[in-house]
């Protein structure tokens, strides 16, 4: 290559570049807008890139760093994502019922008013009238109970022998008697006798300054055939020993020795019953003891009319003239009808009178069994006092005592009954 051409050549690159350079602001000079835009572009461009770049080269390297795939790290860190909003929720939500609560139990702020009225409205429509008379017999059999507990229990022990024909009857103890003296102590003793004769009585000693006794007496009753026993009652009365007044009397303890398997010896515990009767001044028409006994096989319904006691006095000398009258009815008619013997002027009548009733077991559920203690008037018309009836319409404790007469057939069922007011249509013997 010559001098001169490669001087050219030279010339030549030298210049270039300034002619380009010339040539690009020739034509971007009119243009000055454009010239901003074409300058922000590659500007952004080139931000944008290396973050997105350095992001995704970030999580690839995390990725491989857990032997994992790009795609599996993404879902775990969505998951992750996920459970941490849910516990916040769960959260949120907690706190926002506390305040509910906390707000409801202030005043009647909080009270659903529209609920209440309908509540009210639905106890109004469905009265329970069942319910109320369970509610209403419940105190009254708490009172009764109370009244019991207070006069105390006594423990005892029978023993019959069958040659002699001979009762032996030992008094072991009492426990939790009343106080009726005033250092807040009781004197007790015990009388023993059998009902209906009364005519020998035996004492245990008297126990001072006690409400506990042990007495450990035995007393003998001679002559008494089984027969005989089966008639009688035996009677524990506790007394209160007062030296220079009459013996209060604390409460009894009746037996009726039909009820009792002389066969056998018997030690039992029994609690002291008011001579005065459960309900006191308040019982105003009495109450009567009677038995129950059901043979289902010979259709025979015997019922013993034991005793009465605490009977509304009926005639002018505040004594009454009281008997028992038994009537069978089906289907408001009477079927039969027996009649005890009177006692004379007494409002505690003893009777221990047996009645036998034919019934057929087809029939048992069928009948009313009404048993009513009339005053006998010789004079004018014969009043009845009070009544009970028993049967299969009856409710209450009349009812427990047929369904207990029915469940223990052939076994005398004996319950104290308190009297009812009697129907005008009874108020003739």
């Amino acid at each position: 290559m010559s001098p001169a051409l490669g001087t050219v050549l030279r010339w030549r690159r030298e210049a270039g570049p300034p002619e380009a350079v010339v040539e690009d602001v020739k034509e971007t000079s009119p243009r000055p807008e454009n010239t901003t835009e074409s300058v922000m572009t590659p500007l952004a461009s080139t931000t944008m890139a290396p973050t997105q770049a350095s992001i995704g080269e970030q999580a690839a390297n995390l990725a491989r760093g857990m032997n994992l795939e790009t795609w599996q790290l993404v879902a775990i860190l969505v998951g992750v994502g996920v459970v941490i909003l849910g516990i916040c929720f769960c959260c949120i939500r907690r706190c926002f019922r506390k305040r509910r609560s906390k707000d409801g139990k202030k005043g009647m702020k909080g009270v659903d008013l529209k609920s209440v009225q309908l509540l009210g409205s639905a106890y109004k429509e469905k009265p329970d009238m069942e319910e109320l008379t369970e509610n209403a017999e419940e105190p009254d059999d708490g009172d009764s109970k109370k009244e019991e507990q207070k006069l105390g229990k006594l423990q005892y022990k029978l023993e019959y022998d069958f040659n002699s024909n001979s009762l032996s009857v030992t008094v072991i103890q009492a426990e939790d008697l009343p106080a009726l003296d005033m250092g807040g102590t009781s004197d007790p003793y015990v009388k023993v006798y059998l009902l209906p004769d009364k005519k020998k009585k035996f004492e245990t000693k008297v126990h001072r300054k006690t409400l506990s006794p042990v007495f450990n007496e035995t007393f003998v009753f001679k002559n008494v055939p089984y027969a005989d026993a089966m008639n009688k009652t035996l009677v524990f009365a506790i007394f209160d020993f007062d030296r220079f007044s009459k013996h209060d009397q604390i409460g009894e303890v009746k037996v009726p020795l039909c009820q009792v398997d002389l066969a056998q010896t018997i030690e039992e515990w029994r609690e002291l019953q008011s001579v005065e009767g459960e309900g006191g001044q308040d019982n105003k028409l009495g109450d009567i003891c009677f038995s129950l006994r059901y043979v289902p096989t010979a259709g025979k319904l015997t019922v013993v009319i034991l005793e009465a006691k605490n009977l509304k006095k009926m005639d002018v000398g505040g004594l009454s003239d009281p008997y028992v009258k038994i009537a069978l009815m089906q289907n408001g008619k009477r079927l039969k009808k027996k009649k005890t013997s009177i006692k004379k002027c007494t409002l505690n009548p003893y009777y221990n009178e047996s009645f036998t009733f034919e019934v057929p077991f087809e029939q048992i559920q069928k009948v009313n069994l009404v048993i009513t203690v009339v005053d006998y008037d010789r004079i004018g018309t014969s009043e009845p006092i009070g009544k009970v009836v028993l049967g299969y319409n009856a409710s209450g404790t009349e009812l427990r005592h047929w369904s207990d007469m029915l469940a223990s057939p052939r076994r005398p069922i004996a319950q104290w009954h308190t009297l009812k007011d009697p129907d005008d249509g009874e108020k003739k013997d």
